[in-house]
């Protein structure tokens, strides 16, 4: 009688998943005292959340919400985007010329940074590191001081007042960064993989883009992202280097949108300026913040 209760256990416990029998152990912690260990990161979390969506939330419902001296006075709806819409050229030429400048801008860095990052990861020549450095103290610059010099070298070979300089310049000011995440994404990848493709008769160029270029996706998507931002939001360029009024970035025009009438501030307008601003930032980093993630921890683990 006392061996037939043990096997009878033994027999129950056999057939009892494994799941339950850790759910029924007296130390698996049960599923409020989980909730509750978890409470003060999701309330700090929570709180980090609210503190940064408020102005954006903010700023949209002001861009249509009635407000004197703006384009959208009686009751709620779409006055300011009108008055936005209209001004001057009209903001959909000064989207596609901030679409134009972000577009090469992050085409310029993603073929350069590219090209750099697999030479300071791969080949070894002199000067390698010093040139490194060099590449990363363009940092240490500042961005204002160097936008005068710039616009006399651009006028000096015909691109003064010209989209295209402004795109030479942003993607410069992202070469530093952009070089720096594409070495630490090429040095992630196991060498092995480029002696393998050479062995099967690939050159250097054609292991680069049938090899290399699919395994550090992360990174490129990451350093495009960067890139596109940057050029989107960027005013000092635009203002220093950009005269016609035709081809201001939409930046510009929603600064000179402020104050066009006797130097008061349109908020209306403004706010819906910042909107329109905000959208694609926001929809394109969520599309891409799994690659954005992935990109920078390219580099984390190597080795």
């Amino acid at each position: 009688m006392s061996l037939t209760k043990p096997t009878a256990t033994l027999t129950e416990a056999m057939t009892v998943p494994k799941g339950e029998r850790e759910r029924r152990s007296p130390r698996h912690p049960s599923r409020a005292a989980s909730i509750a260990g978890r409470m003060p990161f999701w309330v700090f979390t929570g709180a980090l959340a609210i503190v940064f969506l408020y102005p954006l939330v903010w700023t949209a419902i002001s861009s249509v919400a009635p407000l004197a001296g703006t384009g959208q006075t009686d009751g709620w709806g779409f006055g300011n985007y009108v008055t936005l819409a209209n001004y001057q050229a009209g903001v959909w030429v000064y989207l596609g010329n901030s679409l134009f400048v972000s577009l090469l801008t992050v085409i310029l860095t993603l073929v350069v940074s590219m090209l750099g990052g697999y030479a300071f990861a791969r080949f070894k020549f002199p000067g390698k590191n010093l040139l490194f450095l060099g590449t990363l103290a363009i940092l240490m610059v500042p961005y204002a001081t160097l936008l005068i010099p710039l616009y006399v070298l651009l006028a000096s070979v015909g691109l003064a007042n010209s989209l295209v300089g402004v795109a030479l310049v942003l993607t410069m000011f992202q070469l530093p960064f952009s070089t720096f995440m594409m070495r630490i994404s090429f040095e992630s990848i196991p060498r092995e993989l480029d002696e393998a493709a050479m062995v099967d008769g690939c050159s250097s160029w054609t292991a680069l883009w049938r090899v290399l270029v699919p395994a550090v996706k992360p990174g490129l998507i990451t350093v495009g992202l960067f890139a596109f931002l940057a050029a989107w939001n960027d005013f000092m360029a635009p203002l220093i280097l950009i005269s016609d009024t035709n081809r201001m970035t939409l930046p510009l025009a929603v600064s000179n949108l402020r104050g066009q009438v006797q130097g008061v501030v349109d908020y209306g307008a403004t706010e819906a300026g910042v909107v329109v601003l905000a959208v694609p930032c926001i929809l394109l980093f969520l599309v891409l913040q799994r690659h954005y993630v992935r990109g920078f921890m390219s580099g984390a683990f190597k080795g």
